[in-house]
């Protein structure tokens, strides 16, 4: 310990944050002022990782909520070595490594991308509650902490007290959060929008919590070694700090704890610039220099984690050479393989709904796959997830050997947690709810696409077939906006998303085989509440049929030169052999059917597949039960759509079928009426 030191290098933190942003010309520099304290005594003396192995498996981590505060990681991660001069200089600049807001890069320490308040702790939580389902399944060696880092914003947004509420009941005393608690938010003082007290509301969710001088080392070294030592609850450690800390006016007076220097450079409010540094002992004709006193410091502190690093990679090894069959297994859980798996082999009854088709998939899945966490927002029964949980159990407090995480009604906690799970590394994070309530998880779908995780999504519900719930609880646009990310390619140039929406049992098997295999994405799986017909199999397997589903679409039923084309997927495609049967009865039409279970997937097919299909000189006419645009893309201008451009109503689901237009007969007058306009 040596104070001078540790000082010198948080100050050296707080001027590094402040030339970013001031060459930038963009950002935020008095939180990172405020926080620099805090990261310097947690990465010099507590954080435990390999600095020569980045990526190593049991490594700590450390999960960013406030993304806006990435200059104080940036600058952090500088001192370690993770980055140079030059990344540092061009903060926010075009081809940087060092983006505006902090975008998942393992090998540079940054382990989440984070910037929407709430969801950078709560994917923590979720790296948690992964790191202690492992332990539960390997041993006491596996003890790494995961520290998260928040903000007033990310306390007040809404997802933190579902985070909060399931961080406490599960007792995850491996996370440990520090509240950068300055009372400043970025339009306004924090009393002006809040009275609430935070230490009590955390420690009525059963953390442990402690308010320190975030300022004060020590304080911030009895804090961070009272959270190593808790074994039973998560602790929140809130700083009280001075925004902008160290900022200095031209004047020479101090200019600190003042609102305006949270969002923006501070040279344009009432501080001085080249004061400032100076202030902070950095050089303003060198900003982005490593102080020499702390670059020697921080060299011995590198010798010191790589060491330590090599102390526990001791005590891992000889734990492996006595449990070789644990250890060949949890090295198959950290590579990301599937175990050999035989969805052939999985059994459905005739006519089930798809989420019933998926619950036996889950139910075989459940004995296989034994990496998998499988999460409900209170809809195991319902969404029938429960067909995975008859086969295990949920995890709770002081028992992580299930596999199965009752969430409660928090559909975007439980999405954030999955994505958490998924960046931690081992797990197959499966979430489920209502299609509906999709509307909820939007937000962490959005950053499971941007950070290319594999997390599968499961929503049940999928149509105005809900029935008697009414609109409140009927999907209509819900697809249309799903299927927008399967346009919107990742920074690997892929789809960002695959949603699936099966037409029948055996394409709900292939829909999960295609989701497992998915490792870069998320997956949707979008499955109907109300029983479907099988569609008839063309021969002997319709699971060896409907594996076709893996090009994103198929004929499932085919003639020679079609006098139409009808397209659909989901329980839609059902409807349509029930139309195709009075139109080749009664109107003596040739009809060709595709079931596109994916649009964004059908289309990376060669043209000629995709042609095949869906003869661009053939009538084509497409069934959603969703908005017309799910199919339009598909049938093009001469083509149809019949589809919904209203919200749904109380009523079952036979009625509003047939209210609706969604009967074979009311289907196929549509195509006739359609057929009428090609020929003239």
């Amino acid at each position: 310990m040596n104070k001078k030191l540790d000082q010198q290098a948080a100050d050296n933190i707080r001027a590094l944050a402040v030339a970013m942003v001031e060459k930038a010309n963009s950002g935020h520099p008095g939180g990172p002022m405020g926080g620099a304290d805090f990261m310097h005594i947690l990465y010099s003396e507590f954080f435990n990782f390999d600095p020569t192995d980045m990526e190593w498996a049991f490594r700590d981590r450390f999960f960013m909520d406030a993304g806006h505060l990435s200059t104080l990681m940036y600058a952090q991660y500088y001192l370690l070595g993770n980055y140079e001069k030059n990344d540092v200089a061009n903060f926010r600049q075009w081809g940087s490594i060092t983006p505006g807001h902090p975008e998942v890069d393992v090998k540079r320490g940054i382990e989440n991308t984070s910037g929407p308040l709430g969801q950078g702790h709560t994917m923590g939580i979720g790296a948690a509650i992964g790191a202690k389902f492992l332990q539960a399944r390997f041993g006491e060696w596996m003890n790494h902490k995961i520290y998260g880092f928040i903000s007033d914003g990310g306390v007040q947004e809404e997802i933190s007290q579902g985070a909060g509420r399931i961080a406490g009941h599960l007792g995850l005393s491996n996370f440990i959060m520090f509240f950068d608690s300055n009372d400043i938010q970025l339009s306004t003082a924090t009393d002006e929008v809040t009275t609430e007290d935070t230490a009590m509301k955390y420690e009525a969710w059963g953390w442990k919590v402690v308010t320190i001088d975030g300022h004060n080392h020590d304080e911030i070294r009895k804090a961070l070694t009272d959270a190593n030592n808790e074994t039973e609850r998560p602790t929140l450690i809130i700083g009280k700090t001075i925004m902008g800390k160290g900022a200095v006016a031209a004047d020479g007076s101090m200019f600190e704890g003042h609102c305006e220097l949270h969002g923006q450079p501070i040279g344009h409010t009432g501080a001085d610039y080249a004061k400032t540094l100076l202030n902070l002992g950095a050089n303003p004709e060198s900003p982005f220099d490593i102080f020499n006193d702390v670059k020697a410091f921080y060299k011995d502190i590198l010798k010191e984690k790589t060491a330590k690093a090599a102390e526990k990679k001791a005590v891992i090894a000889t734990w492996r050479a006595s449990n070789k069959a644990l250890a060949d297994k949890l090295d198959f859980f950290l590579s990301g393989e599937l175990p050999e798996l035989d969805f052939e082999s999985i059994e459905h009854k005739a006519g089930l709904a798809s989420r019933a088709a998926s619950s036996g998939v889950l139910g075989y899945l459940a004995g296989k796959v034994e990496n998998m966490i499988v999460s409900s927002a209170d809809l195991s029964n319902s969404d029938k997830t429960d067909g995975f949980l008859k086969k295990t159990h949920a995890l709770k407090k002081g028992d992580f050997t299930g596999s199965f995480l009752q969430a409660g009604v928090a559909e975007l906690t439980m999405a954030c947690i999955a994505n958490g799970l998924a960046l931690h590394g081992g797990i197959i994070p499966v979430v489920a709810t209502f299609f509906v309530f999709s509307d909820y998880m939007k937000p962490a779908i959005r950053l499971s696409g941007i950070q290319e995780l594999g997390v599968k999504f499961v929503w049940t519900h999928d149509a105005f077939r809900v029935g008697e719930d009414g609109p409140t609880h009927q999907p209509v646009e819900q697809e249309a906006q799903i299927r927008l990310l399967e346009k919107l390619k990742n920074h690997s140039g892929k789809p960002s998303f695959l949603a699936l929406r099966p037409a029948d049992s055996a394409e709900t098997s292939v829909a999960w085989k295609m989701a497992l295999e998915n490792k870069d994405t998320p997956t949707g799986l979008i499955l109907s509440r109300q029983n479907i017909k099988d569609i008839p199999a063309i021969g002997t397997s319709r699971y060896q049929e409907a594996l076709a589903a893996e090009k994103g679409g198929y004929l499932v039923k085919e003639v020679e030169n079609p006098d139409v084309v009808l397209i659909a997927n989901g329980s839609e495609v059902a409807t349509l052999f029930a139309a195709a049967e009075i139109l080749e009865s009664q109107n003596g039409l040739k009809v060709n059917i595709a079931s596109i279970i994916s649009e964004g997937l059908f289309r990376l097919q060669s043209k000629d597949y995709q042609n095949s299909i869906i003869p661009k000189n053939k009538p084509l006419f497409g069934l959603t039960a969703g908005l017309p645009v799910n199919l339009e893309g598909l049938v093009g201008d001469n083509g149809k759509v019949f589809g919904l451009d209203h919200f749904g109503y109380s009523a079952p689901a036979n009625v509003l079928d047939d209210k609706f237009g969604f009967t074979g007969e009311k289907v196929s007058k549509e195509v006739l009426e359609y057929l009428k306009t090609q020929q003239n």
